[in-house]
């Protein structure tokens, strides 16, 4: 062997040792940085798990108070609705127990009569018909007509209770 092929030998193996020496060094690095950057995202990974968990917790306490509140908001409104219930069962009740007296002539329904001294026309009073209001002339009803106004202020009564019931649902419900 010439001096020349020694030399080109020996280049070649420091050349070799030189990509060989790169090699393992990228090699190790690689497996350095990459043992760091498992690291970090095992990091990342857990405090991201973390977050998760106090969401998770925070959405669970408001979705326990937010359903409460609607049980405390239904049991009002069933107990509302109870009592409207009551009222109106109450009032036609009455209504009936009205009805049944002015049937029976138990019960009669007069209007007073306004006296106007200017006019000639005052109605004449049904024997009997002036009362306790201090001496007012009053007219007494038929019958078939006090049961129609009794017929249309339960009417009245019945709206005045479902408008209450109404109003009380809209006033749980906003809250």
């Amino acid at each position: 062997m010439t001096t020349e092929q020694k030399l080109i030998g020996l280049g070649l193996a420091i050349l070799l040792a030189l990509a060989i020496g790169f090699g393992g060094a990228w090699q190790v690095q690689g497996w350095r940085l990459g043992k760091k950057m498992a690291e970090r995202i095992a990091e990342q990974g857990a405090h991201h798990q973390k977050e998760l968990d106090a969401i998770t917790g925070e959405a669970w306490l408001q979705q326990s108070a937010e359903l409460d509140k609607r049980l405390a908001t239904e049991e009002k409104l069933a107990l509302q609705d109870q009592q409207h219930t009551k009222e109106l069962s109450d009032a036609q009740r009455n209504q009936a127990r009205l009805r049944d007296r002015l049937a029976t002539a138990d019960v009669r329904l007069s209007v007073l009569i306004a006296e106007d001294p200017a006019s000639s026309c005052n109605v004449p009073t049904a024997p009997g018909a002036v009362g306790v209001v201090h001496a007012a002339r009053r007219a007494q009803l038929d019958p078939a007509h006090a049961q129609r106004i009794i017929a249309i202020t339960d009417d009245g009564d019945n709206a005045i209770i479902a408008l209450r019931a109404c109003q009380a649902y809209v006033r749980a419900i906003a809250r």
